[in-house]
């Protein structure tokens, strides 16, 4: 990791070169760092798998970049279910309240 201020930080994924990204905090920082941690988590755990199969960094970026996608899909479903269930809650609250 290269060098860090207050505004920036760099991250390298995959063995790339290092990116500067501008952060406005410590905690976006760290936030920053734990996702470049995951991706080449997952990115080790493709390479490794694959690495015999003559595919390419790009391939296996792709399935990376893919599984995180998915996994965010995931996430944004329980999260909209989430918000539709509270949305119903506060509504048939509201009733309470308002029969009181």
């Amino acid at each position: 990791m290269a060098e860090e201020n207050e505004n920036k930080t760099w991250i390298q994924i995959a063995g790339n070169k290092s990116i500067p990204l501008a952060v406005s905090s410590k905690e976006e920082a760290k936030a920053y760092h734990e996702a470049e941690d995951l991706v080449n988590k997952v990115w080790g755990q493709y390479e490794s798998k694959y690495k015999n199969n003559r595919i390419s960094s790009a391939e296996i970026m792709s399935m990376v970049a893919f599984k995180f996608a998915w996994l965010y899909l995931g996430c944004k479903e329980r999260n909209d279910t989430v918000n539709e269930f509270l949305k119903e809650f506060e509504r048939k609250l509201d009733e309470i309240v308002v029969k009181l």
